[in-house]
């Protein structure tokens, strides 16, 4: 009794587990599986079907008597980032005719590459000097009139007030403000930023499209295909000072009536196109094919735009086998949670060198089609028939109570 209870469960484990592979839309199976570690980096197929969030990626393991779920952790090629705050001590605060200085002394031998200034001003448009020393008698320029500067009103919000700059190795670091206004410096922050390259794909955009109208530039970015995009780099061939507030949507849904298409598109990211900074952005990822910059030009002429590109993450599965089995990846359920898997919590124990696996060809999982009854009368002939005997009867009834009457 035991042993057919055993066998009982173990069979409608098996029928669960193969249900939950059949409620995907798609599968690629793993190749190349021989260790419990592998990386399986995701091929521009699975973009185009996967759902927005990416939470409906499994992978399945299927044997003669079992199924089971792989866990994973996804990897996105962002470079690895690490940043540290360096302490420091305020020497002096002096001016001259020259401007504002202001001196530290980092009492530490790591190289440094960013100081940031936070300054109560509201407006400005000013130039700074950074010079390092050793002793404070010889010093040695690292930037030399370098811009910040703030505006705040009703149309523009923009700060740029950063020092980036190689790295450097000084005991003493001063800093020029050329302004005669008093800058009302309220904190410093020396910093030490080391990021590794990041990982992309290539330049995924196959045509732009820009319009002038109504105060604003639209561009409109057709990718090759669906992908994941997490960068936009915009090129402006003015060399005007410029500072326009823009927007980043991508195409969530389109549906197609009487009038036409009708586009519906979701905002993922706001910020201020400048001549001061590199045009880059970086935002959440976005799995679309197509996407919209929305450019507020006020009472500006509009930019003109060199070019636009877009730019997708690589994104790597880090996966645990516990058993020989014919792997599959599996997605493409857009109602799917987010797994929750334990190897969340100790990403630590990973190896840091994984071999990469090869993936089959894509195949569409099949589904049962659903039986319908088919109706009683699909001629209309016999239904017309039945409404006349029914009429004929409901007649003779009403005359036979007429004549008792």
């Amino acid at each position: 009794m035991k042993t057919k209870l055993l066998f009982f469960f173990g069979c409608l484990h098996v029928v669960f587990a193969f249900a939950q592979l059949n409620t995907y839309e798609h599968k690629m199976e793993l190749l190349g599986i021989e260790d419990q570690w592998h990386k399986i980096e995701l091929p521009d197929t699975v973009f185009e079907k996967v759902s927005q969030n990416m939470n409906d990626l499994r992978i399945y393991g299927i044997t003669e008597n079992d199924t089971l779920e792989s866990p994973y952790l996804m990897k996105v090629g962002f470079g690895d980032f690490y940043s540290k705050a360096i302490d420091f001590k305020v020497l002096n605060k002096t001016s001259n005719a020259k401007g504002y200085y202001f001196t530290y002394e980092v009492p530490t031998k790591e190289a440094i590459n960013l100081i940031r200034l936070d300054f109560e001003n509201k407006n400005f448009d000013w130039k700074v000097v950074l010079e390092g020393s050793q002793n404070q008698n010889e010093w040695f320029t690292i930037l030399n009139d370098h811009r910040i500067l703030s505006i705040q009103n009703e149309q523009t919000n923009y700060k740029y007030s950063y020092l980036n700059f190689p790295d450097a190795k000084f005991r003493y670091y001063r800093i020029l403000v050329k302004t005669q206004e008093k800058p009302k410096l309220s904190t410093t922050r020396i910093i030490v930023d080391v990021k590794s390259k990041d990982k992309f794909r290539e330049d995924a955009v196959a045509n732009v499209n820009v319009n002038d109208k109504n105060k604003q530039t639209i561009l409109n970015l057709d990718l090759k295909k669906r992908l994941p995009v997490s960068y936009l780099k915009i090129d402006v061939s003015d060399e005007i000072d410029f500072y326009r507030n823009f927007t980043i949507e991508y195409l969530a849904d389109s549906v197609q009536t009487e009038k036409g298409w009708r586009y519906s598109y979701r905002e993922i990211y706001y910020g201020t196109l400048n001549s001061i900074e590199k045009n880059e952005f970086t935002f959440p990822t976005s799995i679309a094919q197509k996407f919209r910059v929305t450019i507020d030009n006020n009472d500006n002429q509009p930019l003109t735009i060199k070019s636009a590109s877009a730019k997708a993450y690589v994104h790597e599965l880090h996966a645990r086998f516990s058993k020989p089995a014919t792997y599959y990846l599996a997605y493409g359920k857009t109602s799917d949670r987010k797994p929750q898997y334990d190897i969340s919590h100790a990403a630590a124990k990973i190896p840091v060198v994984l071999s990469s696996l090869s993936l089959g060809e894509v195949q569409n999982i099949p589904k049962k089609e659903i039986q319908t009854t088919a109706p009683l009368f699909e001629n209309k002939l016999w239904l017309w028939l039945v409404m006349g005997l029914i009429i004929l009867v409901l007649g003779g009834f009403t005359f036979k109570m007429m004549q008792k009457k």
